[in-house]
Parts: C-alpha cells; sequence; structure tokens
C-alpha cells in the first residue's frame, strides 16, 4: 500500500474491538478496512460498489487477515443504514468504532445546482453520518464508551471553487462534530473529525492529477511526498484507540501542510 510505512504502530485496543466503516470498499476506506483487520479488529463496512467491495473481502482473507464483513447499502436509504449496523452489531457484537468515511466529490458550479441535485449531495456527504452517530449510539454506551470519527475535507478550509455543495457539506460535518461530542461526552463517547488533504485514490489520479494537479502539489503542500490513504488510515486507527482517550470534538488535519 502506498504511503505505509516500516513498523506502523500497533494498537492493542483495537484487537477484537466492533469497527463498521462507511464507503469501505475503495478509495481511502478500502485503506482503512484493511489497516483495522491488520490490527485485529472486527470490521464490518458498507458501500454501493458490491464488486470492489466482495473483492476487497476475498483479498484480505487471502492475505491471512481476519475477513471484514460486508454489507451492500446506499447511504441515502437511512433505514438500509440502520439495518447494516444492525447487522454488524449482531455479527460482531457492540459496535465501539464508527467511522463515518463515505462521500463523493463531484466537481460542479454554483450554476449547475439544482434543488435536487443539492440535497443528492448533503445526503451523500453528510446526513448519513449523523445517522450512524444516532445508530451507534446506544450501543456504545452500554458498552461504556466508544469513538465516532467523521471525516470532513480541507475544501471547506482552503475555500476550494469547484464544488460548493460539498464544500458546504464538509463544513457541516465540522459542526456535527462539535456538537455530538459535547452530547455524548458524559456517555464517554469522543467524536473527532479527520480532514484529510488531497489523497492520492485511484479516482483522484484518473480524474484529476495532471501536469496541473503536480504543479499545485508542488506550490501549495509544505512537505514534497504525496498523500495516500494509508496517511489518513494511520490517523484514523490512533483516535479509534484508547490511546486517544482524551482527544474529542477536535478536528485532525492530515493534508502535508496545505497552504
Amino acid at each position: 500500500m502506498q504511503g505505509d510505512i516500516d513498523n506502523p504502530a500497533t494498537y492493542p485496543s483495537l484487537r477484537g474491538r466492533s469497527v463498521f466503516v462507511t464507503g469501505g470498499g475503495g478509495g481511502i476506506g478500502e485503506s482503512l478496512v484493511e489497516h483495522f483487520c491488520r490490527q485485529g479488529a472486527k470490521v464490518a463496512f458498507v458501500d454501493i460498489a458490491e464488486e470492489a467491495s466482495r473483492a476487497l473481502v476475498r483479498r484480505l482473507a487471502d492475505a491471512g487477515l481476519p475477513a471484514p464483513h460486508f454489507i451492500a447499502c446506499d447511504l441515502r436509504d437511512i433505514e438500509a443504514l440502520r439495518r447494516a449496523i444492525a447487522e454488524a452489531r449482531d455479527r460482531h457484537g457492540p459496535v465501539r468504532v464508527l467511522v463515518n468515511n463515505a462521500g463523493n466529490d463531484d466537481r460542479h458550479t454554483t450554476e449547475s445546482v439544482t434543488v435536487d441535485y443539492w440535497d443528492n449531495r448533503l445526503q451523500v456527504n453528510l446526513r448519513h453520518q449523523f445517522f450512524a452517530a444516532q445508530a451507534v449510539r446506544p450501543q456504545m454506551r452500554d458498552q461504556g464508551g466508544g469513538s465516532i470519527i467523521n471525516f470532513g475535507s480541507i475544501t471547506w478550509l482552503v475555500g476550494d471553487p469547484d464544488c460548493p455543495a460539498y464544500v458546504t457539506a464538509k463544513a457541516a460535518v465540522g459542526g456535527l462534530t462539535r456538537a455530538l461530542a459535547r452530547e455524548l461526552g458524559p456517555e464517554r463517547i469522543r467524536v473527532n473529525c479527520v480532514l484529510p488533504g488531497w489523497v492520492m485514490t485511484e479516482r483522484q489520479v484518473k480524474l484529476w492529477l495532471n501536469d496541473a494537479g503536480e504543479r499545485q502539489i508542488a506550490e501549495r503542500q509544505c512537505l514534497a511526498d504525496k498523500l495516500y490513504p494509508a496517511d489518513i488510515a494511520r490517523m484514523v486507527l490512533f483516535l479509534a484507540a484508547d490511546d486517544s482517550a482524551m482527544c474529542t470534538s477536535q478536528n485532525f488535519i492530515v493534508d502535508g501542510g496545505w497552504v
């Protein structure tokens, strides 16, 4: 996996822990699933891409890792999401770690946005994060706590001009994180937000990594190395583990120093 390092950290508290990841079939989500499996966690994940997700399960099982449990789910369907979380609980025990990773950053202009498109972008990038947190809350509370890790984006910090609905949704994830952290803190449920920079997933490379993109990385990142999904996964592992027991209501930016 590009972005991996020699002798990565091991988190004993994650071994055997029930983890639920949204959008786990590809990109950053695929790396999240693999990293949690390598920690010995019991992983369930949802995705709309069934073929890629099943291939991931086979690949990890063939590598001798604990096979994750894939559940096909369109996160715009909140009832289906709730059923998936219940299935994960029944299979692996109460969910102790929720990673709200799923999202989509399709490019668009203000002039092109319709009401239906706007609503769809918020469904894809924001709404399911709240309802997933709502669904796992009683499971975490009854187990004495847990960790919810939402996914934002640096796009709202830098004000990217080519996806206003996405930028709006990701900014709102920050507000959701702070509100949930305050409400759920007395139940020992931690809520944090990871803000990735420009991560070199297969989709990003295929669609947008051209000569202009290479120049932009060289000019705007403090660190010369490209970001890869594994770089994001390592931050998520820390926030999921007991090592981050006093971290909540925070934004954790992993962007190579994008300025």
